[in-house]
Parts: structure tokens; sequence; C-alpha cells
């Protein structure tokens, strides 16, 4: 009797996105394993979603318990809207996104391309933010039941998930074709331009809010909100309002328009993923350096900072300096974080001017009202945001910095070297802002005031961020994608981006003070005074920075190495 020599093979199960949830909560398992710190992150975090979505659930359920049809259809629209636009801009400019499943991780796997999207897309489905956005959503299926019955609310809550694919798949989208912009040297200028028109895009948004609310000419809102409703950003969300409205075809078409939004952000995320997977984005054939001179040291510095010393100091410096312009990551936050934290405040200042008298006044005639005082108040608080990047600068470096460790460089004179590579980008932003923003107000007499508090501000950001970066830093993972954030670290981010703010306020309070009494006079001591004050602080902190990085440097390391 002939025996086989090989055994059958068994058939091969097909991968489904339940595969690929069960390996996220199994990552997400032994990440928090051992890890006290990253659970109570977690937990906090969790504690604040659900804090904020039951407060939007009983926004967005507020017309349907008050049977309030007139404000139903505007709810929900602005709502939905707001909802939208949060999670397409937010992971851009502040939280970034889960990358648990990094999918460069499945690169060499035998899954197509439909297979890697759909289960990629389910296990973004499993998050806290996801959670409390449909927690805040169910309040617009409770408005369409109280006004239209349980078949206004089925069709509500098929709007409510459809809204929440079309808010994971653009953020996923959006976030993994930046990535692949940044990525590409020959695209930043293109990647720095959309991105500050996109942070841009915030001050006219809620200069617009504020008006339409003072105005409260509720006619102009209701057709602004049919309007909206029409659109990807509206129209999940008013389909059981339309229901219960007695527009079941509307409501139809709608979830049309839903369903082909989430095909289309699908297909455009499935592009993008293969370069994500692949790798960095080409940048084309590579052409020979042209009148390169000197050795390979002479090589290191850019011609930006050839005036530093040809020392320990100064390699750091141009170091950092080509860090900030070709890492993806670091050139993402560059971006985003000084373009929002710069241009939005100053729009915002500016707008509210403009809206502080009633009956037509000119803007010009608004803003030459406000106070030096006030508008000094104004540039600290666009100082101290322009320096919170520094707020993780161990945590670009990841596992790197090892080198700095076994090299034994001093703290102080690390802090010092990357505070100054990073001035050398924002330094010259600001000024240009504090120039544009007198020319605005026609007070060019203020330039010495508003730049004294600007920089006195951003030395004591510096300051301030240097502690933080020491003593709270934590891993950045490894992926190409420059927005991603590991699980727990967006709360993380958060805190320590409020705690370096209100810190380095507390610490500007002085120079402020002095301003409100001193009055003209500190017109033309401000900009002296303010330079000394912002690089003392400056200095003073990575110097007291620098001895706890000497004592902190195993650790870390440890914090900042990416476990696998």
């Amino acid at each position: 009797m002939a025996v086989p020599v090989t055994a059958p093979e068994r058939p091969v199960r097909a991968v489904s996105p339940r595969h690929f949830v069960r390996l996220k909560l199994r990552v997400l398992g032994n990440n928090f394993r051992g890890q006290a710190w990253r659970i109570g992150l977690f937990v906090l975090g969790v504690l604040f979603a659900l804090w904020f979505a039951a407060t939007g659930f009983i926004l967005l359920a507020a017309p349907g318990l008050a049977d309030e049809t007139r404000y139903a259809l505007m709810t929900a629209a602005f709502g939905g809207a707001l909802l939208t636009l949060g999670w397409l801009l937010l992971p851009l400019v502040f939280f970034g996104v889960d990358e648990t499943l990094d999918p460069a991780r499945f690169a060499l796997l035998p899954l197509s391309r439909r297979t890697l999207v759909t289960g990629l897309l389910a296990a973004a489905l499993v998050s806290v933010p996801v959670l409390a956005t449909a927690i805040t959503a169910a309040g617009l299926v409770v408005t369409a039941g109280a006004l239209g019955g349980w078949s206004a609310a089925l069709v509500g809550a098929l709007g409510v998930v459809g809204g929440l694919l079309v808010c994971v798949a653009g953020a996923r989208a959006l976030t993994s074709a930046f990535a692949t912009m940044l990525r590409s040297r020959r695209v930043r200028d293109l990647a720095a331009v959309l991105l500050a028109v996109l942070a841009a895009m915030l001050g006219p948004l809620q200069l617009f809010v504020v008006a339409a609310v003072r105005q409260a000419d509720w006619d102009r809102l209701t057709g602004v909100a049919r309007v909206i409703g029409w659109t990807p950003f509206g129209a999940p969300w008013t389909v059981g309002v339309d229901v219960a409205q007695g527009r079941p075809v509307v409501a139809v078409v709608k979830l049309l328009i839903t369903a082909a939004t989430v095909g289309v952000l699908l297909l455009w995320w499935s592009r993008s993923l293969e370069s994500a997977m692949v790798g960095a984005a080409s940048a084309g054939p590579a052409r020979a350096p042209r009148g390169v001179v000197g050795g390979a040291a002479a090589q290191l510095f850019p011609r930006a900072v050839g005036w530093v010393r040809r020392d320990r100091f100064g390699a750091l410096v141009a170091r950092e300096c080509r860090y900030w312009w070709r890492d993806a990551r670091r050139r993402a936050n560059l971006i985003t974080v000084a373009v929002v934290g710069v241009f939005v405040p100053v729009m915002v200042n500016l707008g509210g001017a403009s809206f502080a008298v009633e009956g037509g006044t000119t803007f010009g005639e608004s803003a030459a009202d406000a106070s030096p005082v006030l508008v000094s108040i104004s540039m600290a608080f666009v100082g101290v945001l322009a320096s919170v990047t520094l707020a993780n600068q161990f945590g670009f470096d990841g596992s790197a910095y090892a080198a700095n460790v076994v090299a034994g460089v001093p703290g102080r004179v690390e802090l010092r070297a990357r505070m100054t590579a990073f001035s050398l980008y924002v330094v010259p932003i600001l000024a240009v802002i504090v120039v544009v923003l007198a020319f605005l107000l026609g007070r060019p007499e203020w330039l010495g005031a508003m730049a004294g508090a600007l920089f006195a501000a951003y030395g004591c950001g510096l300051a301030i961020n240097g502690f933080v970066s020491v003593l709270g830093a934590y891993s950045l993972p490894e992926t190409s994608n420059p927005f991603a954030m590991n699980t727990g670290a967006g709360i993380a981010k958060s805190l320590y981006t409020l705690v370096s703010m209100v810190s380095a306020t507390v610490a500007a309070v002085p120079f402020v003070v002095a301003a409100a009494l001193l009055g003209d006079v500190w017109l033309w001591l401000a900009l002296p005074a303010g330079l000394a004050y912002g690089a003392g602080a400056a200095l003073l902190g990575a110097y007291l920075a620098g001895d706890a990085l000497d004592r902190r440097q195993p650790e870390l390391l440890a914090a900042v190495t990416p476990t696998r």
C-alpha cells in the first residue's frame, strides 16, 4: 500500500477585516503591558473623550428633545460639518493619527490592496475618537426619532455610520497624502503652502460663525445649512432630519452621495498607501553636487549656519538644521504647529478688532482702538505657541539619540544647539508676522513693543519646553507617516502642550506687567528688554535643563526608543 510522502495542504483562509481588528487589539495589549503611564494616559484620554462626547450629544439632541423642527436641520448640518472638519484638520495640526498597525509592516505580505485598505479601515474604527464621535452623533438619531418616529431614527443611524466612515477614511487619506508629499523635498514648498492655507481657513471660519451668530439671521443660516447638507460634510448627518421633515427621496440621494464619498476617499487612500508601504517618495535621479568645496567636515555645515564655530556646538547646530529641513516628521511639525500657532492667533486678533464695533465700522477704524498692552499680550501668546514644537524634540530622534549618549554630549550644549537650530527657522517667521501686524494695525510705533513681547515669550517657551522635553519625552512610531502617533501619545502631546503653554505664559507675565505700568516709555524699551529677557530665559532654561539631561540620558534614550 502506497503511503503519501507529503501531507495534503490545508486550505488557506482568506484574510478579513476581523483579523486586522484582532491584531490591533493584541498590539495594544502588548504595548500596555508593563507600561503604567501609557495605561494612565489611555484612561485619561477615554474620560476626556466621554466628557466631550456627552456634551456634543446633548447639543445635537437638543432640537429633538425641545421639539424644535426649525433648528434641527441647522444643528445637523453645522454640527456634522464641524465633526467632519475636525477629523480632517486636527490630525494634521495637533493630534496626529494612531499608527498601531503601520502599513509598512504589511509590505512583504501577499495582501491585495482591497484587503489591506478594508482591514486598516476596520482597525481604525476601533478607537476612542471613533467611539466619542459615535456617541456625539447619536444625538442626531435622537433628534430624528423625536421629530419623525422610528423610521427617521433608523435612517439617521444609517447616516451616522456613513458619516463615521467619511471621517475616518478622510482623515487617513488626507494624512497619508500629506505624508507622501512631505517625504519628497521636491514638493515641500507646495505642502507648506497647502498647510498654511489650511491653517489660515480656521480664522475666517471662526469669524464667519461669530458674525452669523451675532446677526441671528435664521433664514440665511437655514439656507446655508441646506447647502452644506448637500455636500459630503453634511450629507450623512442630515438624512434623519430629512426623513422627519417628509423628504425621503432627498435622504436617499444624500446616502448615495455619502457612499460615493467613502468610495473616493478609500481609493485615494489606497493610492497613497502603496507609497507609504514602499518607502520614501522618489525624488528623481540623483544629481552630482555642484560647487562643493572643502572636506567632509566643511560640507556638513549648510550655508545658513556657515557662521558657527567648527566645534561640537556648531556640528550639533548644523545637524539639527539639516534635520528640520529634510526630515519629514520634523518638517510636518514645523509647518503645522508654527503656521497654526502664528497665523491663526494673528487673524483672530485682527478679526476680533473688526467686529468690536457695530454698524458697518471698517477694519482700520476698529483696529486703531486696540491698545499696545492688549496687542503685546496677543503677541506673547503667539510666541508661546511658536515654541511648543520642542516639547518632544528628543522623540524625533528616537533610537538615533544613542549616538549623542555614547559621544557624551553635555546637556547644556545639546539644548543650546537645538534651540539655536530651531530658532533659525522660527525667528524669521515671527519677525515677518510682527511687521505685517504693525502695518495692518496702522501702528508702526508699536513695532518694538510687539516684537519685545513676542520674543520674550518665545524665549520663555524655549526654556520651559527644554524641561518638558527632558522630563516628559515619549517615543514616536517608526513609520513613514509624519502624522502618526502611538496609542496614548495624542493625549500626552495635548497635556505637554498645555503644561508648556501655561508655564511659559506665567514666565512671561513680568514682561507684560512692565508693559502695562510703564506706558509710552515702554514703546522704546520693549524691544531690547524683550530680546534680553527671552535670551536670558532660554539660556537659563538650557543651563538648568541641561543638568537634568546629563542625569537622565539613559532614561531619556529608553523613553524615546520605539518598542517593537
